[in-house]
């Protein structure tokens, strides 16, 4: 597998900060990668969307201890999706989209609550889930950052905004 690591500068443009490969994914290959790229200087990163991987934000955190981990959205969509009966995943996904497309945290939480009100008995599961992982999904309603979360192929599925990339 190739990995393309991509970050977003400061003023929010994208820059290749390096490609690599291995055989087999885990949080020591990443912790690895995020060695190497501190060796050839980046000096911090705002946030990292990760896609859920065991161990990745601790790695993180080691080596770059002040980021702000960011849960992928969209992982955690399909996650959620899969325990949801298909006759009603179109409905879920209605009150789903108020959660994520939120403008502010508070927005999210009130609409997290309201989709807990809702589905929570027929999918404790999916609600539990939000719930644990919030504060990592949540990451993204940091003021002016909201914009930098992306979901797009080319980003995934880690995705680094690098303050001082190479």
């Amino acid at each position: 597998m190739l990995y393309t690591i991509l970050g977003l500068n400061i003023e929010g443009k994208k820059e290749l900060l390096g490609l690599y490969r291995s055989e087999s994914e885990g949080a020591r290959y990443w912790l690895n990668i995020l060695t190497d790229l501190n060796n050839r200087g980046v000096k911090d990163i705002l946030i990292a969307s990760v896609d859920g991987l065991a161990g990745f934000p601790e790695a993180i955190a080691t080596i770059f201890p002040k980021t702000e981990v960011q849960l992928c959205i969209i992982h955690q969509i399909r996650n959620s999706m899969k325990y949801v009966a298909s006759k009603n995943q179109k409905a879920f996904m209605v009150d789903l989209k108020c959660v994520y497309r939120a403008t502010t945290q508070n927005a999210a939480e009130q609409a997290l609550d309201d989709l807990e009100t809702k589905w929570g008995q027929q999918y404790p599961l999916v609600i539990k889930s939000w719930r644990s992982k919030w504060e990592n999904l949540s990451a993204y309603y940091v003021e002016g950052l909201r914009k930098m979360d992306s979901s797009g192929p080319e980003l995934e599925p880690h995705a680094v905004a690098a303050e001082h990339p190479l």
